[in-house]
């Protein structure tokens, strides 16, 4: 893994093994209209709605590239292992005493083939928030994003519920935890 901070603003380019994560570009926006499109991705998050509405890719690139955003957002570019420009997402978003809290989701084309693992060990080992504690839900019908986590050294926390906003109800989730 390196740490590169010449592209973009403020957000670091992180390499690991097959995967460049790097912030979000204009031209990332057809591919990322494509997977979030798709249900089984909407459904495994909170906030992406489906069906995908006009203009929801578009205003989610200029809200997480924007000056005053809210947590980082990186794509999982395999572009330079002869993959897809864009295989995925991964977010930290800042929360208070130095935590954050992660979140990540790939296309469902690269499923099992271990990206989010990756991800999530190239965004723990680079610790761009200089957080203390990394906190994360998955929600309980998405055993494979739990085996990431636990995989990733996280602590089971409990069971809570989050609001998807695709599938338009309060959903279990499992909570993980892990102290850097």
């Amino acid at each position: 893994m390196t740490l590169n901070t010449t592209f973009g603003a403020d957000l670091p380019v992180l390499t690991s093994a097959r995967l460049v994560l790097r912030p979000l570009q204009p031209s990332d926006e057809g591919l990322l209209e494509l997977y979030t499109s798709d249900a089984r991705v909407a459904k495994g998050t909170r906030s992406i709605p489906h069906p995908l509405p006009p203009g929801a890719t578009e205003q989610f690139i200029a809200r997480a590239t924007a000056p005053n955003h809210e947590e980082d957002v990186w794509v999982l570019d395999g572009a330079g292992h002869d993959r897809a420009a864009v295989l995925g997402l991964i977010s930290l978003k800042p929360l208070d005493r130095q935590q954050s809290q992660i979140g990540y989701w790939v296309a469902p084309a690269f499923w099992n083939a271990g990206y989010a693992s990756e991800a999530v060990a190239c965004i723990i080992k680079a610790n761009p928030h200089s957080a203390r504690t990394l906190f994360a839900e998955v929600f309980q019908d998405n055993a494979a994003s739990a085996h990431v986590l636990t995989n990733a050294g996280f602590d089971y926390l409990g069971d809570a519920e989050a609001y998807s906003v695709a599938r338009r109800a309060n959903v279990p989730t499992w909570t993980y935890i892990r102290r850097m």
